[in-house]
């Protein structure tokens, strides 16, 4: 089953088709300057009853190198069969098309960015028939962004980085200029960006952790009716306390730790947003479910 994080990872090409072209240079990759990229159908099925579908594929039109196509595959493990698939794609699209393929892999882990990188030789060892050499995004060779500033002025890059960077160490410190950014900005942007930081990062502590900034993160605008802001007010609504209850509890369950029933029910009736922020950082880090109410004791 294809999981959230996987859909975001590719699908964000489809939101801001032309952020392959601002990501790719910060790789040390330079492709010819699009002028126009069009979404392409990523149905590849022949009548054989065989179904290839790529995540992502566009044709990109620049100004004094052609046209091409860029196929974008999200990967989250090293997969033998797909150097296979990728092969297919290439091939079928150069036969299809009439224009020349160009693979995008994009990853959340280095190991995986690593094997994708490496090039596919088809052929003899004396003779190479077909190979071919994948492009690849991942946290090796895309820069994290941890300037809110920097983050404000391509919010569509900072979350892919985000995105990449969804097992790094330093994710916390990367979501948390995202999430800065996006209170500067507000708006219906900046909602519609943050609900894809949260499928993307997929069902996960960090999941739960960007949910926790969303909601208590201190607007640096105040009045001036941001999404942190907004956000905040509506953390004080019955509906907020649940939602930050649940996060307690998820968190807890993921991390194997054993809710008796009296704290479970001592979080869940509690309506004090600010307490449950605590318990939530406490969640954490805590051993058992009673060291979320030690200080209280």
């Amino acid at each position: 089953m294809v999981s959230s994080a996987h859909e975001a990872m590719h699908q964000i090409f489809r939101e801001d088709p032309g952020l392959f072209a601002r990501a790719l240079p910060k790789a040390g990759i330079v492709l010819p300057e699009p002028t126009t990229i069009q979404l392409l159908d990523t149905d590849l099925t022949e009548i054989k009853p065989m179904a290839r579908r790529v995540d992502t594929l566009m044709r990109v039109d620049t100004a004094d190198s052609g046209s091409y196509l860029l196929t974008v595959e999200a990967q989250g493990k090293p997969d033998p069969d797909k150097l296979n698939s990728w092969t297919y794609y290439l091939a079928y699209l150069y036969a299809e098309y009439k224009l020349p393929p160009l693979l995008l892999v994009v990853c959340q882990d280095k190991p995986t960015a690593s094997w994708a990188a490496q090039p596919i030789r088809i052929g003899l060892p004396a003779h190479t028939s077909i190979a071919v050499f994948p492009l690849v995004l991942g946290p090796e060779n895309l820069p994290t962004i941890i300037d809110p500033d920097e983050a404000a002025e391509d919010l569509a890059l900072a979350v892919f980085s985000a995105l990449a960077h969804a097992n790094d160490p330093a994710l916390p410190a990367i979501l948390e200029a995202l999430a800065t950014a996006l209170a500067t900005i507000g708006g219906g942007t900046a909602q519609d960006w943050a609900e894809y930081t949260e499928v993307g990062l997929g069902d996960t502590q960090s999941r739960a952790f960007w949910r926790h900034l969303m909601t208590l993160r201190p607007s640096r605008f105040p009045g001036g009716g941001t999404l942190i802001e907004e956000t905040r007010i509506e953390g004080r609504t019955e509906g907020r306390t649940e939602g930050r209850a649940e996060d307690i509890l998820r968190i807890l369950t993921l991390r194997d730790i054993a809710v008796p029933e009296t704290a479970r029910e001592r979080i869940t009736s509690c309506t004090d947003l600010e307490l449950l922020g605590t318990w939530f950082d406490r969640a954490l880090t805590a051993t058992n479910a009673e060291e979320l109410f030690a200080a209280e004791a």
